[in-house]
């Protein structure tokens, strides 16, 4: 049950920080683990957005939206979910850093030397919060 809290309570820091920073998220935030955003406003496709932040080693997946105007294969937005970085430690004040970063890599998108200094700093930030604990 407090991992369950945790996870959305993650959730909702990163639906608010995203919000804070002009995201449209579906549904207006989140009362689960996932949200789904709307990259239109920011004048990116979901497919754009993903290959983006692949190269600063985020990951997230392109999704579509309600009344897409584009293919499930390009879409208009990318969903996230909060369990993982949860398992993996992290607390609100993280994910909002993590939606910094995912805000920087959308702005920066067409910058290749941005975005892999980026993923430097998201691995090692995510040296403190190893995948697996033996």
């Amino acid at each position: 049950k407090v991992y369950g809290q945790k996870v959305i309570d993650n959730a909702q820091a990163m639906a608010e920080a995203f919000t804070d920073k002009g995201y449209k998220i579906i549904s207006g935030g989140t009362d689960n683990h996932l949200m789904l955003i709307d990259m239109r406003s920011k004048g990116v496709t979901g497919k754009q957005t993903e290959e983006s932040l692949v190269r600063a080693d985020i990951t997230v997946n392109k999704n579509m939206v309600p009344f897409d105007d584009k293919s499930p294969f390009i879409t208009s937005g990318i969903r996230i979910g909060s369990a993982a970085i949860t398992t993996r430690g992290l607390i609100e004040n993280d994910c909002k850093e993590i939606v910094s970063w995912i805000d920087a890599a959308v702005q920066h998108a067409d910058d290749d030397a941005f975005l892999i200094d980026l993923g430097k700093k998201v691995n090692e930030k995510m040296k403190q919060f190893p995948l697996f604990q033996w």
